[in-house]
């Protein structure tokens, strides 16, 4: 009666502390012990009913003392499982999740490996006690799916909030997870990118706290983003990625160009002419800012020279874009005529269905050839009061992006470096501020520079490189 008095006590004292916050059962070293016990918690009662200490307790008393235990050690269990470590950092709930799955996998390995040595061991810590075989092999059960239960708990957070594990990264833990020693390196490997996702974010966190009410993308001018080829400004499919939102956060205005996805230059630009003087007229501001990606490069020059809008625009700022044209293109336009014609035919089809206005397939291919991208740049000069730059970035190889691989591959033996689609060469015009690297296997796409993929890439982080590119705009005085 007295033991069961005592255990009664400490387990509402603990639950009462923990859950009032004043103690954390989730404690490093407390949960090093009870996962070391909680395993074999079944094991641990059947031993403790052949107690003859115990069976001298009333049979009352003797299941209050069992339910009280069980119910314990289920509570920490529930509880490991759903928030296993308190994170300090001030980031998403993404990011919450994803840290709890790496600390449940690097918790299924410590598991495994110390289960295995007591389930070893343990067959001679027990023998004296003459325990039953099938109570061995129900608490082997147990084990294993305490193990299990750890890991696929760990592994579905992983999984499904980790922007850094590739897809092939995924599979490859999917299939190697049910092989033993294999499925630990792989792990504690997937362990190691969703910490530097972690690091990488909890550094951002720290920037825009420091940049708090700062607003040092809060330039003198609106800005309006274009797009490239192939794309459109969808409500709800932003073609930047994460870049507007955060450029909005640190005081940015944010417009975008709304030209088609397969315009041709002058088209698209008289799009873009009106929808500039659609800005200016609602904000009433004098002039905007414009960075636009690939061929948006072309089509803001063309506005900008071709279509007087030299008064009404600051600066252009052109990521990647093909201002010299591509000796790829020329290869591609020489194809029978016939056959170009009709590809073009079934993708003007298509973009009139995504909401092109006049889609011309044909003709926008041709204006990247470099024969048309040197007539361009003789006609379409630039207009001395609008500031221009350029920024480009380049691939380490072919593996850098799968979705690039083959265009890159084709374009490395006619121009050397480049970023899947455009060369060094073709993308410097007005103050060519420089090329977008990183030392690491990755290297910077066509798609990377725009955020395409939403995710975060090892030694470069494009979501700040857009709010410096902005922020020095505005000391600029743009």
């Amino acid at each position: 009666m007295l033991l069961a008095l005592i255990i009664t006590i400490l387990v509402i004292l603990f639950l009462c502390l923990d859950i009032f916050k004043k103690i954390s059962l989730m404690n490093f070293k407390i949960m090093g012990i009870y996962l070391i016990i909680a395993p074999h918690l079944f094991l641990l009662c059947n031993l403790l009913l052949t107690l003859e200490e115990f069976k001298s307790i009333s049979s009352i008393w003797r299941t209050l003392i069992i339910v009280e235990t069980v119910a314990f050690f289920i509570y920490v269990w529930i509880k490991f499982n759903i928030v296993p470590k308190n994170l300090t950092q001030d980031v998403s709930l993404r990011f919450k999740v994803m840290m709890n799955g790496r600390h449940l996998c690097l918790t299924s390995i410590y598991v495994t490996v110390i289960q295995t040595i007591i389930c070893i061991l343990g067959y001679f810590v027990i023998k004296p006690f003459h325990v039953k075989t099938h109570i061995c092999v129900i608490d082997l059960i147990i084990t294993i799916f305490c193990v299990f239960f750890l890991l696929a708990n760990g592994i579905l957070r992983i999984f499904f909030t980790s922007r850094r594990l590739s897809i092939v990264r995924r599979l490859v833990l999917l299939f190697t997870v049910w092989i033993p020693i294999i499925n630990i390196i792989i792990i504690l490997y997937c362990c190691y990118i969703i910490a530097l996702e972690y690091d990488h974010q909890c550094y951002k966190v720290i920037n825009r706290n420091a940049r708090v009410d700062s607003f040092v993308c809060k330039a003198k001018y609106p800005l309006v983003m274009v797009h490239g080829v192939g794309f459109r400004d969808f409500k709800y499919v932003n073609y930047w990625g994460r870049i507007p939102k955060e450029l909005i956060r640190n005081g940015a205005t944010v417009y975008y160009g709304n030209q088609e996805a397969f315009g041709t230059i002058d088209y698209n630009a008289k799009d873009m002419k009106q929808r500039i003087l659609q800005i200016i007229e609602e904000t009433g501001c004098e002039k905007v800012n414009i960075i636009a990606h690939s061929k948006g490069g072309l089509d803001a020059r063309y506005m900008i020279s071709m279509l007087d809008m030299g008064d009404y625009v600051a600066s252009l700022t052109t990521m990647s874009s093909p201002h010299r044209g591509s000796k790829v293109i020329d290869k591609i336009v020489r194809m029978p005529d016939g056959l170009f014609q009709w590809i073009a035919k079934i993708m003007n089809k298509y973009f009139r269905k995504i909401g092109d206005q006049n889609p011309d397939f044909y003709t926008a291919v041709s204006q990247f050839s470099t024969t048309h991208s040197k007539d361009f740049n003789d006609s379409v000069k630039d207009v001395p009061k609008v500031y221009y730059q350029s920024y480009t970035s380049v691939m380490k190889s072919m593996f850098s992006d799968s979705l690039l691989c083959i265009p890159y591959c084709i374009v490395k033996p006619f121009e050397k470096e480049n970023d899947g689609l455009v060369c060094i060469e073709s993308a410097m015009w007005g103050n060519f501020r420089g090329v977008f690297r990183n030392k690491y296997r990755r290297g910077i796409s066509h798609g990377d520079i725009i955020d395409l993929k939403r995710e975060d890439y090892k030694g470069f982080d494009v979501i700040e490189k857009y709010v410096e590119i902005v922020s020095e705009l505005k000391q600029m005085g743009f």
